[in-house]
């Protein structure tokens, strides 16, 4: 195999790729080896060799450690200073959501709901059997750092709020059932998304919804000004009495998606097209500009355009926030993708040994996302929305 140790992260990644045929794995152990080397260079503020007044210590060699991935083993060569205070908080994170799905799938082992597939992965995951002991200390470290983060105060107000659930297979009682996973995510106004809560309930009911809401307002929610969120009875109901000061946006997308209940089979592909454009014009003034739509497309299908006309202004409710948020905040398409990365693990497990498995999962998976957004660029400029809310009140006096 290609000797990647001493090279750049580009060549080395750009030569595995073409060479190896474990290339994925190899990828994402240089990557990583990079990533240790720079929170080196970022405790000690000097580079390798580098002399400066600033340094705050100096490199004593490496030693191995093993970090078990989806992709494969990774031997990475984790560096050490000569004090011994370095110390890399890469592998804690990484492994949260990795320890959340090798406690699932030996839960499933050891309950005996399991496949030879899933005791295969599981020991390939870890090299060797679990019993009940283990499993127990493995999901009890993970519920008590997972309870913190659920449970955690929200300080500071979010203005906007998206709101989504899914649903996965559970097993309670010897019945396999799906359950809703309610799901929030906030935009506070340093412009940084947040995932605020994660929680199972045994549907989407005005009830579950309400009790999902006002634990997020126990815990401090405050200052939501838009909600983005699918057009569901029961969570418009919960909105409506717990958020009372915040405006709804009906999530365009799942409009458009709601709109084929409406259409024949064979509809002409042009008719949705140009309803979707609405989405893109300037205004809600050139948005509502819809009568060219309904002219042309009354006659020929009038069950939806009676539907459109009656429900498709709560779409337009974006149209208020300033342009540059608009593309962000017209759909939950954000936690549409939040969705995608949770399904793609889930689809291992397939099916839940209980809710509360299910739960540890998709809560370790939320937490690894909320820091990673945490340490990424900002979502949104919020002084955009601060500029806008001061033109409206000088065309308001």
């Amino acid at each position: 195999m290609t000797n990647t140790k001493d090279k750049p992260a580009a060549a080395a990644i750009k030569d595995l790729l073409s060479h190896s045929p474990d290339g994925l794995r190899e990828v994402v152990r240089v990557v990583m080896q990079e990533m240790l080397e720079a929170e080196m260079t970022d405790a000690l503020q000097a580079e390798k060799g580098e002399r400066t007044a600033s340094r705050l210590g100096y490199r004593s060699g490496y030693y191995s450690r093993t970090l078990v991935t989806r992709v494969g083993k990774l031997e990475l060569r984790v560096p050490q200073d000569r004090a011994g205070r370095f110390s890399t908080e890469l592998f804690e994170r990484y492994q949260r959501s990795e320890q959340a799905l090798v406690a699932t799938l030996a839960e499933m082992y050891v309950q005996g709901v399991s496949t030879r597939k899933v005791k295969a992965i599981t020991e390939e995951l870890c090299s060797h059997s679990f019993s009940a002991s283990a499993i127990s200390s493995i999901n009890k470290r993970l519920d008590d750092s997972l309870a913190q983060f659920a449970a955690r105060r929200l300080e500071e107000p979010f203005p906007y709020l998206i709101l989504d659930a899914r649903y996965e297979k559970v097993r309670e009682g010897g019945i396999v059932a799906s359950q809703a996973v309610l799901i929030a995510v906030g935009i506070d106004w340093d412009g940084r998304r947040q995932i605020l809560g994660v929680e199972m309930a045994n549907r989407e009911s005005q009830s579950s919804w309400r009790t999902f809401l006002l634990g997020l307002r126990e815990r401090g929610l405050s200052g939501v000004e838009l909600v983005v969120a699918d057009d569901h009875a029961g969570l418009r109901a919960a909105i409506r009495e717990v958020l009372t000061e915040a405006a709804f946006q009906r999530c365009y997308v799942h409009f458009l998606r709601n709109a084929l209940d409406h259409l024949p089979g064979k509809a002409d592909d042009d008719c949705l097209q140009e309803l979707r454009w609405l989405y893109d014009r300037r205004s809600v003034e050139e948005a509502r500009r819809v009568s060219a739509w309904i002219a042309k497309w009354e006659s020929r299908y009038p069950r939806l355009v009676a539907w459109a006309e009656e429900t498709i202004e709560e779409t337009f409710t974006f149209y208020r926030l300033p342009r540059q948020h608009h593309k962000h905040l017209k759909s939950t398409n954000m936690l549409e993708r939040l969705n995608e990365e949770i399904r793609r693990r889930t689809y291992v497990v397939r099916i839940f040994p209980n809710a509360a498995s299910c739960c540890r999962l998709v809560r370790a998976l939320a937490v690894e996302t909320h820091e990673n957004w945490l340490e990424a660029h900002r979502y949104l400029n919020m002084e955009d929305l601060k500029e806008h809310k001061k033109d409206q009140l000088r065309e308001a006096a």
